[in-house]
C-alpha cells in the first residue's frame, strides 16, 4: 500500500511539474514577443525546508527546468537556495509559489 501511495506522489509531482513547465513556457514566450522588453529580473533568497541533498537537488533541478527561473546556488549551510527569476514584480510571490507547489510535493515524497 505504501508503494502505491509513493507512486501516486511521484505521478502527482510529474503532472504538477509538467503543468508548471507549460504555463512558464507560455509566459516566457509572451514576454519575448512583447514590443517593449521591460523585464523585472530578480534574485530570490529562497529559505529551504527540505533537509537532504536529494530533496534539495530535486527541487533545484525542477526550478531550473521551469522556463524563466534558474537555481544559482545553495548556501553552505543548505538553508538557502538562490534563484534567478526572469520577470517578477516581487520575490515574495516566487517564494510562496515554490513553497506551496514544488517544495510541498517534494517533502511529501520523502516523508
Amino acid at each position: 500500500m505504501r508503494a502505491l501511495t509513493r507512486l501516486g506522489g511521484w505521478i502527482g509531482l510529474l503532472v504538477y511539474f509538467l503543468g508548471q513547465m507549460i504555463a512558464s513556457a507560455t509566459r516566457v514566450a509572451f514576454l519575448s514577443l512583447r514590443p517593449q522588453l521591460a523585464l523585472r529580473p530578480v534574485i530570490v533568497d529562497y529559505p529551504l525546508t527540505v533537509p537532504s541533498d536529494v530533496e534539495i537537488t530535486l527541487l533545484a533541478n525542477m526550478i531550473t527546468l521551469t522556463p524563466g527561473t534558474l537555481s544559482i546556488d545553495v548556501s553552505d549551510d543548505r538553508k538557502w537556495l538562490y534563484i534567478h527569476c526572469l520577470d517578477t514584480p516581487d520575490g515574495e510571490s516566487v517564494i510562496n509559489a515554490i513553497a506551496g507547489g514544488f517544495e510541498t510535493r517534494v517533502l511529501g515524497l520523502f516523508r
